[in-house]
């Protein structure tokens, strides 16, 4: 399919051919409900913790003798019935990640820019690059009438990431790098014209 290819003042100024097997692609809602579940857990750090019993410090001395008291019968006050003592079957520290494979991963990502394909909410714009001033990031978005975006872009540009950081409706992707929590919840998805590429081809079925 092809669409236009806009300029940094928002002028269309050409057209950029969108591989149909990578932004044609069936909307599978169980793939991109896969991607986006494994992207949310691989961000959890798992590093919740309580302490059991055999770690609470104190706890030595028989609180009371056994018999004779009227009380119910105690070894130690570290014991989970007390309070201030271990907590029984508490969190404890491990990893959350899910690796999905790599051939559904990549049919989630063509099941997700199809997805915003279909929405209409891709716009492909010139290669360009910025001396770093959020300014000059900020009217390009203006420009192309970006209200919460992503921009992808394939040049790990320093000041162009640096540029993005201080605009709050903006995020910046790599186009080796992308996230898909960003991707599906943005209204606007630009792409520059050397991304679509290494997209067409990286996503492409039956690449490797």
């Amino acid at each position: 399919m092809k669409i236009d290819k806009y300029s940094i003042d928002g002028n269309v100024v050409g057209s950029v051919e969108l591989s149909d097997s990578v932004f044609g692609a069936e909307v599978n809602d169980n793939l991109i409900y896969e991607l986006i579940k494994s992207a949310n857990a691989n961000l959890r750090q798992g590093t919740h913790k309580t302490k059991e019993r055999s770690e609470i410090s104190g706890g030595g001395v028989k609180p009371w003798r056994q018999k004779g008291t009227g009380r119910a019968r105690a070894g130690s006050n570290r014991s989970p019935l007390w309070r201030g003592g271990g907590i029984i079957f508490g969190p404890r520290p491990r990893s959350y990640r899910i690796d999905l494979p790599r051939s559904i991963r990549r049919s989630a990502y063509r099941a997700l820019f199809s997805l915003k394909a279909k929405q209409g909410t891709i716009k492909v714009i010139e290669d360009f690059t910025v001396s770093g001033k959020t300014k000059e990031v900020a009217k390009i978005g203006m420009a192309l009438s970006v209200s919460r975006g992503v921009i992808i872009a394939d040049s790990d540009d320093a000041l162009l990431k640096r540029s993005v950081q201080n605009i709050p409706w903006l995020v910046y992707n790599h186009v080796n790098r992308i996230s898909s929590k960003d991707v599906f919840y943005s209204k606007d998805l630009i792409i520059t014209e050397s991304a679509v590429k290494r997209l067409n081809e990286r996503y492409a079925e039956g690449s490797k």
